[in-house]
């Protein structure tokens, strides 16, 4: 057979270790093994009725058909809708909105329409690990900048700073925060604001997890810091608040100029979305009940928030950060003497508990896992207990 070698721009890309672990426990469960999972981050709720409904009569009534390359206009009239009663927010749906496949895509096209060869871009870590990988994928460096756990995993500003240099075209910012948890607070993003005024940065600022706060926090959106909405690349999507994660439907808002350089890199990977989801989505989101259903899956979180916070406190040779936002919790394991990676792949084959190393999340984090708790407060609690009984078992080796 021919060798046919990759292209050098897969150099040094990772395939990802999150849909390792998920499809190793899959692979159990085939096998009759039953996995309690807390890997991947899916909400186990149903999507809203009224989404599904809507989307049912979008194809009954046969719009089937390519849509604009930037989205079904009234999608982009409900998103603009939603950043305005969430954030304050105010963007043109005409011009200054991109619905993309999933918020995955979106990411792809702010990272390919701003970066290339020779650019730097910072990533605060722990991150969400598609980001270093897209960035190499443009040929661009990722910097990463770690957010350090006895800080809370919030970024020290003048370690970032440190990291700026004439090459450095965009920071990621992630908040809240996959997989830490963590939720940046207004001053702290209003020095990350003056950092990309005074270099002349653009940000890349994913605020998927906008609506999973917890515990008194409050949220800031980048883009409505003063300067900011300029220079900002804001990404978002569905798939978490509202439990689409199959349905694929993210949105990208940033200026007309700068949305008119990512609607060239849409046109030449997927063209535009998928029609009939749109329009079915743009009428689901009309529904109040979809709202009424997307506040009971919000409380659900805060509860299992809880559940986990108070699980792991009883677990003595664990540590972890308690997370803010998201539904996320980064876990040392020092105490137990194992590393993330060990400890996660023991916990699966022996206890049928799936969670994930945090090794590729940066730097400093190889004793580390993290705990998606988008799962049922009963299989959280069992999970827990599970986890108890392993570092116990750990300790009497």
């Amino acid at each position: 057979m021919a060798d046919f070698s990759p292209a050098g721009r897969l150099e040094g890309v990772r395939s990802s270790r999150i849909r390792a672990v998920l499809d190793k426990a899959r692979a159990m469960e085939r096998a009759g093994r039953p996995v309690i999972s807390f890997s991947v981050g899916e909400p186990d709720f149903d999507t809203p009725q009224p989404i599904k409904d809507g989307t049912c009569q979008a194809l009954l009534a046969n719009r089937t058909h390519y849509c604009s390359n930037r989205g079904v206009l009234e999608l982009r009239q409900a998103v603009a809708g939603l950043m305005k009663s969430s954030s304050g927010l105010s963007y043109d749906p005409e011009e200054e909105i991109l619905i993309t496949t999933g918020g995955a895509e979106a990411l792809h096209h702010a990272l390919w329409a701003f970066v290339g060869p020779g650019d730097e871009v910072i990533i605060l870590t722990p991150a969400f690990i598609s980001y270093e990988n897209v960035v190499r994928l443009c040929g661009a460096r990722p910097v990463l900048v770690p957010c350090r756990p006895e800080n809370g995993f919030q970024p020290d500003l003048d370690e970032v700073a440190r990291h700026v240099t004439v090459r450095t075209r965009m920071i990621v910012v992630n908040n809240p925060c996959n997989p830490s948890g963590a939720v940046f607070p207004q001053e702290l993003l209003a020095g990350l604001a003056r950092l990309a005024e005074r270099h002349n940065l653009l940000v890349l600022s994913d605020e998927i997890y906008n609506r999973l706060i917890y515990g008194g926090s409050a949220f800031c959106s980048m883009a409505g810091l003063p300067g900011m909405r300029e220079r900002t690349l804001l990404v978002n999507g569905f798939s978490k608040t509202y439990a689409m994660t199959g349905w694929r439907v993210g949105y990208v808002s940033a200026p007309k100029e700068l949305v008119s350089s990512m609607v060239k890199v849409h046109q030449y990977t997927t063209a535009s979305g998928n029609t009939f989801v749109q329009e079915g989505l743009a009428r689901g989101l009309a529904d109040p009940a979809t709202e009424t259903a997307v506040r009971a899956m919000l409380q659900s979180f805060a509860r299992r928030r809880e559940l986990v916070v108070s699980g792991l406190q009883k677990i003595s040779g664990l540590t972890f950060v308690r997370p803010q936002g998201a539904f996320y919790a980064l876990v040392s394991t020092e105490g137990t003497g194992l590393s993330g990676e060990w400890f996660a792949a023991d916990l699966l084959e022996r206890c049928g508990v799936a969670v994930v190393p945090a090794g590729d999340f940066g730097p400093g984090l190889e004793n580390f896992f993290r705990l998606s708790f988008a799962a049922s407060e009963s299989a959280i609690v069992r999970g827990l207990e599970k986890i108890r009984g392993f570092v116990e078992s750990i300790a009497r080796r």
